[in-house]
């Protein structure tokens, strides 16, 4: 029995990347948000806010439904704690989920996607297909969640369909 995937293009959405000031701890970029934000490479999740960890003290944060005032609007609530750029236009988001979905990405990611080793909230930056990417686990769907370079967008599609044809 073939493997069951559902891949759709996210749309509506802002994107930013947030990155703290020198000596500014995680925990005051939480508050100043109002959620507890996970360190290193994880996903949190609060209402209608997600923050990806890309490095050390780093974040794409997705805003649903964000409109053109997204990154203006974290920008301050994170003023004099981090440093934050609009990045809504730049990328793209693809959401594969159920069971084939993890079978699709590991036939590209050059990462341990297991159960065991990378769960929902689990995030990484890594490569898809000679393509950098942002990926994160949503749930146990399983759904990911992966953000790319909009100048990437028509050569990950190719890549996805020829590894979902393959299942």
């Amino acid at each position: 029995m073939a493997e069951t995937v559902i891949i759709r293009r996210r749309e509506g959405f802002g994107l930013a990347g947030v990155m703290a000031r020198k000596g500014v701890a995680t925990a005051r970029i939480g508050d100043a948000l109002g959620m507890a934000v996970a360190e290193g490479p994880r996903a949190t999740v609060d209402t209608g806010l997600t923050l990806i960890g890309t490095g050390p003290g780093t974040w794409l944060a997705l805003g649903e439904g964000g409109d053109a005032s997204f990154a203006a609007d974290l920008r301050g609530r994170l003023a004099g704690l981090a440093s934050v750029s609009d990045q809504s236009s730049g990328y793209v988001i693809h959401r594969l989920a159920g069971p084939g979905a993890h079978t699709i990405l590991q036939r590209g990611a050059a990462i341990d996607l297991h159960p065991s080793a990378f769960k929902p909230g689990s995030a990484a930056t890594t490569v898809i297909a000679h393509m950098g990417v942002v990926l994160w686990q949503v749930d146990d769907a399983p759904t990911y969640d992966i953000a790319l370079f909009r100048s990437f967008a028509g050569s990950f599609a190719h890549w996805l369909e020829a590894a979902a044809d393959a299942l």
